[in-house]
C-alpha cells in the first residue's frame, strides 16, 4: 500500500484484507476541493483493480468540474454498524481522467479491466453499458489508511 499508515497498526488491514474489502464494497465517499477551498463530497460507485481505484462520476457533476481545476481527491470506503465490526479505508491523491468524456464506448485498452470488473460488480453483465454522461477517474493512491475495528480484543 501508498505510504501506509503510522498509527492503528494492531486494526490495519492487511494487504489481501484490503484487497479483498474493496472488492466486495459497492459505495464510497469521494471527497473533491472547490476553487474556494470549500470540500464538497458525494457518493459514488467505484471497481479496486489492485492498484488503483476506478471512480464513474458524471462529468456534468460538482466533482468532475472541480477535479478539473484541482486533481486532489480523497475517498472514503467503509462498512459495519456496531462499533466492534467498523472497517474502512481511506484512500488520497490525485484523479487522472481516462477514456473519452463522456464515456461511448470507444476502444480504451486501459479502460478494459475496469470496466469488465464495473459491469460484472454492478450490472452483473460482461461488457459495460454506457449511457454517455459518464466518464472514468483514476485513483492510484499516493496514501492509503485503513482500520478494521474486528481486530481489536473483546
Amino acid at each position: 500500500m501508498a505510504d501506509t499508515q503510522r498509527r492503528g497498526r494492531r486494526i490495519m488491514m492487511t494487504q489481501g484484507e484490503f484487497d479483498a474489502f474493496l472488492t466486495a464494497q459497492r459505495t464510497c465517499r469521494v471527497a473533491t476541493v472547490g476553487g474556494d477551498g470549500a470540500p464538497h463530497v458525494g457518493a459514488l460507485w467505484f471497481v479496486w483493480d489492485g492498484t488503483a481505484l476506478w471512480l464513474y462520476s458524471i462529468t456534468r457533476s460538482k466533482r468532475w468540474a472541480q477535479l478539473r481545476k484541482d486533481p486532489r481527491i480523497a475517498v472514503v470506503v467503509d462498512d459495519g454498524h456496531g462499533y466492534d465490526e467498523l472497517r474502512g479505508a481511506e484512500l488520497a491523491g490525485r484523479a487522472e481522467f481516462v477514456g473519452e468524456a463522456p464515456r461511448t464506448g470507444e476502444p480504451c485498452p486501459e479502460l478494459d479491466a475496469p470496466e469488465r470488473l464495473f459491469a460484472e460488480k454492478y450490472f452483473g453483465m460482461s461488457a459495460m453499458p454506457h449511457d454517455g454522461r459518464h466518464a472514468w477517474l483514476r485513483l492510484t493512491p499516493e496514501s492509503v489508511a485503513s482500520w478494521d475495528f474486528r481486530k481489536i480484543p473483546g
